[in-house]
């Protein structure tokens, strides 16, 4: 066979460049597997471009966040050598990010104590962090300013230390910060006081009309007395001008009977002690208003907090126009620390809010019933209302929070108690009884910490 025969043989009928014995089949699963590596690298290509995205949003986010925050801030090696700074930084140095890293941390503190401190600072930190460090930097112009420091170790992916974060705040800022935050806690308790000291003289005028009732008796008696003694007054007067002028005992004897001496002599007495009785009476009503409004200047005293209820009681029974029965059943001596004025108040808001409640059913009743538990007291007002809805169960002692009409409660009562209660070391609860209407529980520790 020619050699030309032999080439015709290993070339076959196809093509040039044709491979022998590849079939259809094999082109096609070629072509699939470079559509699936195709569309693979398309995948890959598009999940990098969104994480690229992220990475670009994380990194400006990282930059707004640095360049917002007011502390100064230095991302260092172990060994103290910078490697990132913040504006904040920039700016209190009064040198650039570029000249700042690379250097040592050590540079920007004012004196060599300052140094020293330092040194002994990084060199026993390790892993742990370090917090309000006091120490002197120096600023831009030059001068001297504590600044409290904070370290915080930072790793790399697999947990290595690769060194420390700095940030702090000069002192001065801080001292301002707390002279601020002092102020602001110090008008928070005036304004609490005043909300305390209105919601009193709410109360208050609501005892005016029963108050003035109250006081009006005493005066009209004593005032009663005063004209008979000085009716009286005047006939002595008389009777011992004659006396003195040196009259007749027959003539000052028929004075005497004229005048009716004797009868004056005889009721003297009664209504001396007539008007001492209105006069004591007069002082106890003004000196319970003026205990029960007056802001307290000790609040620690012990009190015997039976005396306080009943007191209460005496105020919003004199008020109330309609038949208002109260039952008080409490152990005696029940001596507790703290603010009589503001536990009266407290509970003649749960009294008038008893009676509030209870005067839709014509007689208005309450029970207050105490007890000893341990080294504290419980006192419940069960009131005979329709009780408390479920959906205000919650809200009730919410800051103007009321369920009465407009222009009658000014949702500050229950809350105020609320907080004079808890600032007593006590607790203020309430639920609905199981025999109907609502009921306060008020629990208080004992002074003596009981038996």
């Amino acid at each position: 066979m020619s050699g030309q025969g032999r080439e015709d043989n290993l070339q076959g009928s196809g093509h040039p460049g044709e491979l022998v014995g590849v079939g259809e089949d094999v082109w096609m699963d070629v072509i699939h597997k470079m559509d699936e590596v195709y569309s693979d690298l398309l995948q890959y290509e598009v999940a990098l471009e969104q994480k690229n995205d992220k990475l670009e949003e994380s990194q400006q986010f990282i930059l707004s966040v640095l360049t917002s925050i007011s502390d100064i801030l230095v991302v260092c090696s172990r060994n103290g050598i910078i490697e990132d700074v913040n504006p904040s930084m920039v700016a209190f140095t009064g040198r650039s990010a570029e000249q700042l890293k690379g250097s040592s941390i050590f540079d920007l503190f004012a004196d060599d104590i300052a140094r020293d401190q330092a040194r002994q600072m990084v060199s026993g930190f390790g892993d742990h962090p370090v917090h309000d460090c006091e120490l002197s930097l120096r600023a831009a112009d030059g001068s001297t300013v504590p600044v409290s420091l904070n370290c915080t170790p930072r790793f790399n992916a697999v947990g290595k230390s690769m060194g420390m974060v700095v940030t702090g705040r000069p002192v001065g800022e801080l001292r301002k910060a707390y002279h601020a935050l002092r102020q602001a806690h110090e008008d928070l308790k005036r304004t609490q006081q005043q909300l305390v000291q209105s919601e009193k003289m709410a109360s208050l005028g609501r005892l005016v009309a029963g108050v003035a009732h109250e006081l009006n008796n005493p005066i009209s008696f004593i005032l009663g007395n005063v004209h008979a003694l000085r009716r009286y007054a005047n006939r002595i007067e008389r009777y011992v001008e004659a006396l003195h002028a040196g009259g007749s005992v027959d003539a000052c004897s028929a004075l005497r009977k004229e005048l009716r001496i004797d009868r004056i002599l005889t009721d003297l007495d009664p209504l001396i002690d007539g008007t001492i009785e209105g006069a004591e009476r007069t002082r106890d009503i003004v000196d319970g208003l003026k205990r029960f409004s007056a802001l307290d200047r000790d609040e620690h005293q012990e009190f015997d907090l039976g005396e306080v209820i009943e007191r209460a009681v005496h105020w919003i029974a004199k008020a109330t126009r309609d038949e208002f029965r109260v039952t008080i059943e409490l152990p005696p001596d029940l001596r507790v620390r703290g603010s009589p004025g503001q536990l009266q108040q407290v509970v003649m808001n749960l009294v008038q809010n008893a009676r509030d409640a209870s005067q839709a059913n014509g007689t208005t009743q309450l029970a207050i019933a105490g007890e000893r538990r341990g080294g504290t007291v419980v006192v419940r007002f069960h009131d005979n209302g329709p009780g408390i809805d479920k959906q205000h169960m919650a809200q009730i002692f919410d800051p103007f929070f009321t369920t009465k009409p407009v222009g009658q409660g000014t949702g500050l009562g229950l809350a105020i108690s609320y907080g004079i209660v808890e600032r007593h070391g006590g607790q203020l609860a309430a639920r609905n009884h199981p025999e109907g209407g609502a009921e306060f529980r008020l629990s208080l520790p004992l002074a003596d910490g009981g038996p």
